[in-house]
């Protein structure tokens, strides 16, 4: 759906960085060629860096035997970091015009994720959210400042839809500052109650009047901060082997985790990216959906890096946990992954009960591997190979039995 207020002059596309201000006012859903700007290019990396921290303090409190607490920690940390994301992203696809104000509001929400990014340490081990709480609001109020702008060059109910935005973020991080202030005790129920207002108010502000975010723009960020992740998942455990290697010799033991590793990095790339998913972002409540569940998309991809660490360390004798606990802070990320993926968009594709089973059936395949001891990662690897070529099998007979059924008709 269409915002009903789009400017009249040229579309808002990027400029030079040099052009005076501009009116901040909605782009067209069915703008031709719209993609990702190095902008946004540049937030997402950054963004990054905040989860790479996440990550490194889920690794030492599993490792350490903490792995409730750290899962724990690690959710409240990450959520921080990809909703404030997400916002930006779909605002980003509605209204970004790339004039020097917008940069630098930008600008500043990529510096409170740093503050965000220098607590996450103290986060985890001392439960001191106070750079971290700092880093969202500043990221936050970033936000509804690039509303309000928004809103003084719309007409209603486009305003009203800012405005609720502006509101809602705003009210949002009055009560996140109480994080700050509760005893230790009443945090945990303090954060559950702004994670459900935080997630209500996109619905709020859009009951009306819907933004004008762009499918294939929006499909490709998230395409594009699957792959970062990713990649940081791949080079967390690549440093983790080398480690191991150059300080332990332990390359027999740690050459089948770095395999499997692998296997499933490049099988979790595979199975993200086997269809385009714009065709399905129709309307807001598909899309909510879609946009809501990618927290466990990127949760889950960077956990796996993780837990690649966490059974490197373990196999030379750095971590204080079973190989079984090992293998598992590997293949259940991974599981999770499999089913979020299946469950957002690859079902919508997939024909027929075998096609529809693929995922489902790996995801429990690779949970099972969890008990295979040091083979674990390697097995999971393997499963997730030869869902892959499962999955691109049955296409392809499917394709050919369809094109076969065509075929008199020509």
């Amino acid at each position: 759906m269409m915002s009903s207020h789009v400017s009249a002059s040229a579309p808002p596309g990027p400029s030079d960085g040099h052009r005076p201000l501009r009116r901040l006012t909605a782009r067209s859903r069915h703008e031709a060629h719209r993609v990702a700007s190095p902008l946004e290019l540049f937030f997402d990396l950054c963004f990054v860096v905040a989860i790479a921290q996440a990550g490194a303090q889920l690794v030492h409190s599993v490792a350490e035997g903490h792995t409730g607490e750290g899962v724990l920690d690690y959710a409240m940390v990450f959520f921080a970091i990809w909703w404030a994301w997400m916002n930006f992203t779909w605002f980003a696809s509605a209204y970004d015009n790339d004039d020097v104000l917008y940069r630098l509001v930008t600008l500043v929400q990529i510096a409170g994720v740093l503050v965000l990014a220098a607590g996450v340490s103290r986060a985890f081990t001392d439960h001191d959210y106070l750079a971290v709480v700092l880093g969202y609001v500043i990221m936050r109020v970033a936000m509804a400042a690039q509303w309000l702008r928004a809103a003084r060059s719309a007409e209603p109910p486009e305003r009203t839809m800012a405005l609720r935005y502006a509101g809602g973020v705003l009210v949002c991080q009055v009560g996140w500052l109480g994080l700050l202030f509760l005893p230790e005790g009443g945090r945990g129920w303090l954060y559950l109650v702004m994670v459900v207002l935080e997630l209500c108010v996109p619905a709020f502000a859009e009951k009306k009047h819907p933004s004008s975010w762009h499918p294939h723009h929006i499909s490709e960020r998230y395409g594009l901060f699957t792959i970062i992740v990713l990649g940081e998942t791949i080079a967390a455990a690549t440093v983790a082997v080398k480690s191991g290697i150059d300080e332990n010799d332990a390359l027999g033991e740690l050459l089948p985790i770095a395999a499997g590793g692998l296997l499933i990095v490049f099988a979790a790339w595979w199975v993200y990216f086997v269809v385009p998913v714009h065709g399905h972002l129709r309307s807001n409540k598909q899309s909510f959906l879609w946009g809501y569940g990618h927290y466990l998309v990127f949760a889950s991809a960077a956990a796996i890096g993780a837990g690649l660490e966490v059974a490197v360390e373990q196999s030379v004798g750095q971590a204080h946990i079973s190989t079984l606990a090992a293998s598992a802070s590997v293949t259940l990320p991974t599981a999770l992954f499999l089913l979020t993926v299946w469950a957002l968009h690859a079902r919508h594709f997939k024909v027929g009960v075998a096609e529809q089973s693929v995922l489902p059936v790996a995801a429990l395949l690779v949970v099972c591997c969890t008990f295979l001891g040091d083979l674990a990662v390697l097995a999971a690897g393997i499963v997730l190979v030869l869902a892959v070529a499962a999955g691109v099998a049955l296409s392809a007979w499917r394709d050919g039995r369809q094109r076969g059924t065509a075929a008199p008709a020509a």
